[in-house]
């Protein structure tokens, strides 16, 4: 299955399409975290867990995002 990648500009429609599975989602907020110098820790991947487990993916792709977008220069 395929799915649109996280955003990394603004997002003004409900966010990206597909049904990345729940590991999938992981990977990508974990990364997102890591992109931005975020070393996570057991507790982070936990909240992650819980995020992709309990909100859709583009309720993930969206705070993924938001990460992504802060750590752009300005």
């Amino acid at each position: 299955m395929t799915y649109d990648p996280v955003p990394v500009g603004s997002i003004d429609s409900p966010g990206p399409d597909g049904s990345p599975t729940i590991q999938q989602q992981q990977a990508e907020l974990v990364a997102a975290l890591r992109e931005a110098g975020v070393k996570p820790g057991s507790h982070d991947a936990s909240v992650a867990t819980w995020l992709t487990t309990t909100w859709e993916w583009n309720t993930v792709a969206t705070i993924a995002s938001w990460i992504k977008r802060a750590n752009q220069s300005p």
